[in-house]
Order: structure tokens, then sequence, then C-alpha cells
């Protein structure tokens, strides 16, 4: 009897690989060269702007400032005061500042700020500047406004010891 061969499995045909493997990796090549040549803009987030002191009487200064213009000048405009421009605070032009006075006869209540980034027709945003009633005070900055005449004479009787008593020491220093 003849030797039979060991009985083998049926051969298998290889299986055909799938293609989308393949054409998910050129759509991903595809996009990235066309996002490549794309011209590239930069998306500038909203600017944020401040007003230093936010309350503040008649004729008092402030301190304007604004960043994310993305520009080297912008401009302030409010009922509170004239128009201002703004310069840049560093090389990046990321911050403009400015200051600005307060109309003497600015009515008392809320003004709106407007900054517009590189003038007029940019971005812009708006705060609030609230404007307290009456005159800013000036000369002694109000340190003696509130003082009775009493403790303003007491003060005054104290320094004056304090000066009689001095120079009672540096005489009484030299004679010895």
């Amino acid at each position: 009897m003849p030797a039979t061969p060991l009985a083998q499995p049926p051969a298998t045909a290889p299986r055909p690989r799938s293609a989308a493997p393949r054409r998910l990796m050129t759509a991903a090549a595809a996009a990235l060269i066309v996002a490549a040549a794309m011209p590239v803009t930069l998306a500038h987030a909203a600017p944020s702007a401040s007003v230093s002191p936010t309350t503040v009487a008649p004729g008092g200064r402030v301190a304007l400032n604004v960043a994310g213009c993305g520009t080297k000048e912008a401009r302030v405009t409010s009922t509170a005061f004239n128009e201002v421009r703004l310069t840049p605070g560093n090389l990046e032009a990321t911050n403009l500042f400015g200051n600005a006075t307060v109309f003497s006869n600015a009515s008392a209540g809320a003004h709106r700020v407007t900054f517009e980034c590189g003038g007029p027709g940019g971005q812009s945003v708006t705060v609030s500047l609230q404007v307290t009633p009456g005159a800013a005070r000036g000369g002694t900055g109000g340190s003696i406004g509130s003082m009775s005449t009493a403790q303003v004479a007491v003060g005054g009787t104290l320094a004056a010891a304090a000066l009689v008593g001095g120079v009672w020491v540096l005489r009484r220093r030299a004679a010895a």
C-alpha cells in the first residue's frame, strides 16, 4: 500500500486588504496639504479694557488701558472727558495706555467709556465710569476737611510743645 501523505488543510487564498485605512491616510494627508497652503489669519480675542479708578469726582484723572487690540493705536471716547488716543505700552503693542481728565462740570452718574481699536470702525469694548457728585479736593487733599477746630488746636499745641522741648534739649547739651 502506498504511503498516503498527511492530510493538510486546504490552502486559503490571502484576504484582500481593506482600502479604508489607505483612504483615511490619503484624506488626512490631503487635509494637511490644504491647511498648509491656506494663508494664516490671526484671530484676536475680543479686547479687554479698564478705567482706573472706576469712580472719580469731576476734575479727577483716570488711567485708561486696553489689551488685545492687535493694533498699535486706539481711541477712547466718553461723555465724561475729551477723546483720548492711546499709545503702546510695549513693543508688541499688546497693551495701549493713556490718561484723561474728567470734565469739571461732568454730571454725576455712570458714563460710558468706549475703546475703539485702530480708530473708528475697529473692534470696540465699552466700560463704565462712575462720576460722583462734588468737586475734586485739592490743596490739603481733604486731610483737614473733616477735623473740628478743637482737634486742629490740640494738634497745633502738641506740635508747638515738641518744638519747644527740642530747643530746650539742644540748648542744655550745648551748655554742658
